[in-house]
């Protein structure tokens, strides 16, 4: 078993390992590894302006992503919660994972099909292409929160609070949302790692001024070998910060010890 594991990881790391020695390699060209040494590559992706603009609609793509999941997906959440109390718990989970199930294709191709008609003429627009992370990306935080409602028992909190003189109101701000604070920290840590990586319904949709940065980054691997290894590191240090992050808001979630899934 160890042997396995061993050859897992390795099989796992050469790749990564390869685009490290690739981003930082003058020429590879038909060998196994590049040849010669240079930092150049990082240079000429932070002077290329398509690159810049790219890093920047993905930044605010994804801030804009989680901006909108937060305010959609905590009260949908606690819809859903409250649904599943009532014995409809199957398919409510059949609802907010349906995108899931769907692939990123099926849904590009719907918003093409939506969107480029001359009633609805929006397709390349940046706000459509945020509607697509969106709902691409808030199934994982509608999990993460139902998920969390289910721990906590908080119909077993409301119930109490209810019985103190508590409104819908005071119950939501002040039990709800101060409960789930870790919970929703994580999702959208999640949401914004998905949201940076995503691809194929960002490819579809996304116009010339708003493709975000994965996009650009396929189209850099027609050229300098180096150059789109380096534009690849990158994308991958946001993943690894963003692993990172929702590793720390993990461990900051209580134990909650003795309370009912």
């Amino acid at each position: 078993m160890p042997i396995v594991t061993a050859l897992y990881l390795l099989y796992l790391a050469a790749p990564i390992a390869l685009l490290a020695i690739g981003s930082v390699g003058q020429s590879w060209t038909n060998s196994l590894l590049p040849s010669g040494l240079t930092a150049g590559w990082y240079g000429q992706l932070w002077s290329d302006v398509s690159f810049r603009r790219a890093f920047t609609v993905s930044l605010t793509v994804c801030a804009s992503t989680c901006a909108v999941t937060a305010l959609i997906g905590v009260p949908l959440a606690y819809a859903i919660y409250g649904a599943s109390r009532r014995g409809v718990r199957a398919a409510a989970r059949v609802l907010f994972l349906l995108p899931v199930a769907a692939p990123p294709l099926v849904l590009g191709f719907g918003f093409i099909l939506v969107f480029s008609s001359d009633s609805l003429p929006f397709l390349g627009s940046g706000w459509l292409l945020v509607a697509g992370h969106v709902v691409s990306t808030l199934p994982y935080l509608l999990q993460t929160l139902v998920a969390d409602m289910r721990h906590l028992d908080l119909v077993t909190l409301e119930t109490a609070a209810e019985s103190l003189g508590a409104g819908f109101r005071q119950r939501l701000f002040g039990i709800v949302i101060p409960s789930l604070r870790q919970s929703l920290s994580s999702g959208l840590i999640m949401v914004a790692a998905l949201s940076i990586g995503e691809f194929q319904l960002s490819n579809l949709i996304a116009g010339f001024l708003s493709r975000p940065y994965p996009v650009v980054l396929l189209q850099a691997f027609y050229g300098a070998t180096g150059f789109a290894c380096a534009g690849t590191m990158l994308l991958l240090l946001l993943a690894v910060l963003s692993a990172l992050a929702s590793a720390s808001a993990g461990r900051g979630l209580p134990s909650r010890k003795g309370t009912p899934s």
